[in-house]
C-alpha cells in the first residue's frame, strides 16, 4: 500500500515541481525585462563616459569615468542626484588619502590596510552614507594598487566627475525611464499582497479558521517590503519627472501614486492591527456577525479596484464606493451584536477606509465625515458631552435642574462633533 501511495503521489509531485519551474522562469524573465532598461542606460552611459574622458579630453586610462557613470545609475532610486555627489566626494577622499599614504610611506599590504581605515573614517566623519564610505575605500584601494604616483590626483577626480555627469544626463535626457511604468511595477505587487491578505482574513473569519488568519497576517507583514519598494519607486519617479522634460506629460497620472502611497502605507498597518484583533476574537470564541467578514472582503475589493483604476489613470470612483460599502457593512455589527475585539475590528475597518479615501484624493477632513455617514453613526449609542459643568460637593444642596434643551449645545444637537 505504501508503494501504491508513493506511486500515486509521484505524478502530483512532478506536476508541482514543473509548475514551480515554469513560475521561476516567468518570474526571472519578468525581472530581466524590468532591469533591461537600466542595463541599457548603464551600458550607454559607460561608453559615453569613456569616450568623453579618453577620446575628447585625452585621458590615457580614465577607468573612474565609466565606473562613476554606472554607479550613478545603479544608485538607490530617488536619490541619484545625492548619490552622485556622494560618489564624487568619496572618490576625492579616497584619492587624496591613497595618494598621500603612498607618497609618504610607500605601497604594501599594511599600507593598503591603513589607507582603507583612514578613508572609511574620514567618510564617516563627514556624515556620508554607505555609497560615500564604499567609494572612498574602493577609490583608495585602486589608487594604492593599480595606479602609479606619476598621475596627478585631480585627474582621477575629474574622471569621476565626468562619469557622474554623464550618468545623470543619460538618466534624465537621453534615456529617461518611464516613471509610470516603474511605479506601476512596484505598486502592483504591493497592492496585490494587501488584497490577497484581506480576502484571506475574510475567509478565515467566515470559516472560523484561525490558522488561515494567522497565515494572512504573515503575508501582510511580508508586504511591508513591497510597500517600501513602492514608496521608493514613487520618490524615484518624482525625481525623474522633475529632471526629465520628456516625461513631464506623465505628471498628472503620476500624481495619483505620489499622493496615495503614504496613505496606503498607513492602511497596511491598520489592516495588520485589524488582523491581529480578528485572531484574538477567534481565540476568545467571540461571536462574529456575518457583516464583519463581508466588510473586510469589501476592503480587499477596494484595494484591487484602486490598483486597476490607477493603472488606467481614471478617477478612482469605484474604489471609493466599495470602501464606503465596507464601512457601511462594519457599522451593522453594532446592531447585530459584537464583542470587544469585534468592536476594535469595526474601528480598524473605519480607519482603513478613511486611509483609502485619502489615497483616492479625498481631503483629510472630508474622509472621516464620509465614513461616519456610511456607517450610520446616528444608530450608535453615544453619551452627551457637557462642557464647563461645575462639580458640586456631595453634601451641597442640589441646584434646580434647568430645562434639558438649555443643556444641549447647538453643535451637539446637530451631531457635527461626532467621531
Amino acid at each position: 500500500m505504501t508503494d501504491a501511495g508513493s506511486q500515486s503521489g509521484l505524478p502530483a509531485v512532478l506536476t508541482d515541481l514543473h509548475g514551480r519551474s515554469r513560475t521561476g522562469i516567468r518570474a526571472g524573465w519578468a525581472r530581466a525585462r524590468g532591469g533591461f532598461a537600466l542595463a541599457v542606460q548603464a551600458g550607454v552611459a559607460a561608453g559615453i563616459a569613456w569616450y568623453i574622458a579618453h577620446d575628447l579630453i585625452g585621458r590615457p586610462s580614465p577607468f573612474f569615468a565609466p565606473i562613476a557613470a554606472v554607479i550613478t545609475l545603479a544608485s538607490s532610486v530617488g536619490q541619484r542626484a545625492r548619490r552622485t555627489i556622494e560618489l564624487v566626494v568619496g572618490v576625492a577622499i579616497g584619492i587624496a588619502i591613497g595618494d598621500g599614504i603612498i607618497l609618504l610611506i610607500g605601497a604594501g599590504p599594511w599600507q593598503i590596510g591603513l589607507v582603507v581605515i583612514l578613508a572609511v573614517t574620514v567618510a564617516a566623519a563627514v556624515g556620508g552614507g554607505t555609497p560615500l564610505v564604499v567609494q572612498s575605500a574602493s577609490s583608495a584601494i585602486l589608487v594604492a594598487t593599480l595606479t602609479s604616483g606619476a598621475n596627478l590626483p585631480y585627474t582621477r577626480f575629474f574622471d569621476a566627475l565626468v562619469g557622474g555627469a554623464v550618468g545623470l544626463v543619460v538618466m534624465t535626457v537621453l534615456l529617461p525611464l518611464n516613471p509610470l511604468t516603474v511605479v506601476r511595477r512596484a505598486a502592483d505587487p504591493a497592492l496585490a499582497a494587501m488584497t490577497e491578505g484581506l480576502h484571506a482574513v475574510a475567509t478565515g473569519m467566515r470559516s472560523d479558521d484561525n490558522d488561515r488568519v494567522r497565515a494572512a497576517l504573515e503575508q501582510l507583514r511580508t508586504a511591508e517590503g513591497a510597500f517600501t519598494a513602492f514608496a521608493a519607486a514613487v520618490t524615484a519617479a518624482s525625481e525623474n519627472i522633475a529632471f526629465a522634460p520628456a516625461r513631464w506629460r506623465s505628471r498628472g497620472a503620476l500624481a495619483q501614486y505620489v499622493e496615495g502611497a503614504p496613505h496606503l502605507t498607513h492602511a497596511l498597518r491598520n489592516v495588520r492591527v485589524l488582523t491581529r484583533r480578528v485572531i484574538t476574537a477567534l481565540d476568545d470564541n467571540e461571536t462574529i456577525p456575518d457583516c464583519l467578514p463581508t466588510s473586510v472582503s469589501f476592503l480587499g475589493d477596494a484595494i484591487e479596484l484602486l490598483r486597476e483604476e490607477w493603472s488606467r489613470g481614471t478617477e478612482p470612483e469605484a474604489t471609493r464606493e466599495r470602501a464606503l460599502r465596507a464601512a457601511a457593512e462594519s457599522g451593522r455589527a453594532y446592531s447585530e451584536g459584537v464583542g470587544f475585539s469585534g468592536g476594535v475590528v469595526v474601528a480598524q475597518v473605519r480607519t482603513t477606509v478613511s486611509d483609502l479615501l485619502r489615497a483616492t484624493g479625498i481631503n483629510y477632513a472630508e474622509a472621516p465625515r464620509l465614513v461616519r455617514r456610511a456607517v450610520g453613526h446616528h444608530n450608535r449609542p453615544r453619551t452627551t458631552r457637557r462642557k464647563d459643568r461645575p462639580t458640586q460637593p456631595t453634601n451641597a444642596p442640589a441646584s434646580p435642574t434647568p430645562p434639558a434643551v438649555g443643556r444641549v449645545e447647538p453643535r451637539d444637537a446637530s451631531g457635527s462633533n461626532s467621531v
